[in-house]
């Protein structure tokens, strides 16, 4: 099945532990990577990968052995808990291993994450997840940050109750900055904020916002006063 918009947002941060799998592709690989990063934290939390529980492979390996798959979504893990079997750089010559990987699946065994590059509507990859009634297939654009996605960034970095005037501000940081700068940002502006629990400013943000993108964050502040449209090409 595919998710789009909120529903991929939200499913990112809360994915279900009895779905089959999850393929996220898109030409912007940060983009793709954070949100994998997300899910398999999501799935099998902090101490995860230190217990064994998450197999990683990719498509290049995929295409020496097609069966590798197979074999980590049933090895029996030494510790409990859910498993991912996380492949990154998918590409649609890998899709039989996947089909394959599908049709053996069954309740109990790890979740398959897949990660891909930009995927035509045709694609092989994709239809094996889209097609699918307990996997899901989510398409990351490099359209810009909603604002539901950038309230739940501050909300896991600890920043509540954002006047504004500054969500303002971050909203406009949020189009000057690639998405892995973005959160960084957040990160530094949380650490700056910590044990402070006065409202973020504006200049705060200024504070912790790359040199680099000042005069960037300037303009796009400037069109949003004057009611311009932003130019996001």
């Amino acid at each position: 099945m595919k998710l789009a918009g909120i529903a991929a947002t939200r499913y990112f941060g809360k994915p279900d532990p009895a779905r089959l799998g999850l393929l996220i592709y898109g030409a912007d690989a940060m983009r793709v990577a954070l949100r994998r990063q997300e899910v398999i934290a999501a799935l099998i939390g902090p101490e995860g990968e230190a217990e064994m529980r998450l197999t990683r492979l990719s498509g290049a390996d995929l295409r020496k052995d097609a069966s590798q798959v197979i074999d980590g979504i049933k090895e029996i893990g030494f510790f409990p808990g859910p498993r991912v079997v996380f492949v990154e750089e998918a590409t649609d010559t890998t899709a039989p291993a996947f089909d394959a990987a599908v049709k053996a699946w069954t309740h109990g065994d790890a979740q398959i994450i897949v990660t891909a590059g930009a995927l035509t509507a045709k694609s092989a990859l994709r239809k094996i997840f889209e097609n699918h009634p307990n996997a899901y297939a989510i398409g990351i654009y490099d359209d810009p940050p909603s604002r539901e996605e950038i309230e739940e960034i501050l909300k896991k970095a600890g920043l509540r109750a954002i006047p504004n005037e500054t969500m303002t501000d971050v909203l406009a940081l949020s189009k000057a900055l690639d998405p892995g700068d973005f959160r960084q940002t957040i990160e530094k502006i949380a650490l700056y904020k910590h044990g402070d629990m006065s409202p973020l400013t504006p200049a705060e943000v200024a504070l912790s916002a790359p040199t680099t993108v000042e005069a960037e964050i300037d303009e796009v502040l400037e069109l949003v006063a004057d009611g311009r449209p932003l130019d996001l090409a």
